[in-house]
């Protein structure tokens, strides 16, 4: 975690050159970050470098989302060039350690990201791209192009496909009033700030689609235990000013996109195992099926979770992926 060999021009460039740069806890993907202390004040260097990453993205969210009355981070300085990003720190008191310090606060700071999202839902979309057929197609794919692979599963791929675009139809049809959604709108991404708002990261992916979709990734955390109880109780208080037919609607769409939502996941934890070496994603693939076969018990996925029942039966979501050989 070194910073790159433009980091120290760049931030001299921008007056931060007496900076002392230390690396902070990074994501998935190949974006790194570092923390920047100088005297009494700190930014977060973010290095997304070309052709792996692209800032833009994340400078636009960023500033949609502030000028929206949003908590996120400010940009100082950008060089698009290198991939480099000078934006502002929001410390290091995450939700997620929060509530594993503080549990008897879960509650409370759930219906704070909830009622974020109301609001959100509620302003004019981003200016992204929509959360399509394709988008949505090309994410449950990769649960065949990577975890079947890698549990040496023979599957009708063709009929998956077929089954998504079944279950997804009444998802797309309901989104002819789209909402920005964030993607990765969950507990690690959330910031505790200290005047009491939530900071907002990892935005980057955003597009424009169904409401249900970061209500889901925030219920059904890929990386963080929900209760059942909690989900329903905080599903409910999104729901509370709809009659009962459009909440058992939002119910149903609720669920597929959590079984959409899931299943991707299964296949990008397994493809960070497998193509680039991260082994610790596997840890978090018993939750992931526990989530997914969950939602697959709604009325509305039955056409999915018969493909599952063919395909991939349950003593083979339990049977750990073997782990590529290592080379000298």
């Amino acid at each position: 975690m070194k910073p790159p060999a433009t980091a120290a021009d760049f931030l001299a460039m921008h007056g931060w050159g007496d900076g002392q740069i230390s690396p902070v806890a990074g994501d998935a993907s190949f974006r790194r970050y570092f923390r920047v202390q100088e005297g009494d004040r700190q930014a977060i260097l973010m290095d997304a470098p070309p052709p792996h990453e692209d800032p833009k993205p994340f400078i636009a969210m960023a500033e949609y989302l502030a000028n929206s009355g949003f908590a996120a981070p400010e940009i100082f300085a950008r060089d698009l060039t290198q991939g480099l990003v000078l934006l502002e720190d929001f410390g290091e008191h995450r939700m997620r350690e929060h509530l594993d310090q503080q549990p008897e606060d879960e509650e409370s700071i759930y219906r704070q990201v909830i009622d974020l999202l109301r609001e959100l839902h509620r302003i004019p979309a981003a200016p992204v791209p929509a959360y399509d057929w394709l988008q949505y197609l090309r994410e449950v794919n990769l649960l065949t192009e990577w975890y079947c692979p890698a549990q040496q599963l023979d599957v009708d791929a063709e009929a998956f496909v077929a089954c998504w675009k079944q279950v997804l139809a009444p998802v797309l049809a309901a989104q002819n009033n789209p909402v920005t959604v964030m993607r990765d709108y969950h507990a690690e991404n959330i910031m505790l700030l200290a005047d009491g708002r939530l900071g907002l990261l990892d935005f980057q992916d955003a597009l424009v689609g169904h409401p249900a979709y970061d209500l889901v990734s925030m219920l059904q955390d890929a990386r963080r235990d929900v209760s059942d109880e909690l989900e329903e109780k905080m599903l409910a208080y999104y729901l509370a000013d709809r009659n009962e037919e459009a909440a058992q609607e939002f119910r149903s769409h609720y669920a597929i996109l959590g079984a959409q939502r899931n299943t991707k996941i299964i296949g990008i934890f397994t493809r960070l195992c497998v193509r680039d070496g991260k082994q610790r994603y596997l840890e978090f693939l018993p939750r992931m099926w526990r989530l997914l076969e969950k939602d697959l018990q709604h009325p509305a996925l039955e056409p999915v979770a018969q493909w599952y029942a063919r395909n991939i039966p349950a003593e083979v979501r339990s049977r750990s992926i073997p782990l590529p050989e290592k080379t000298e």
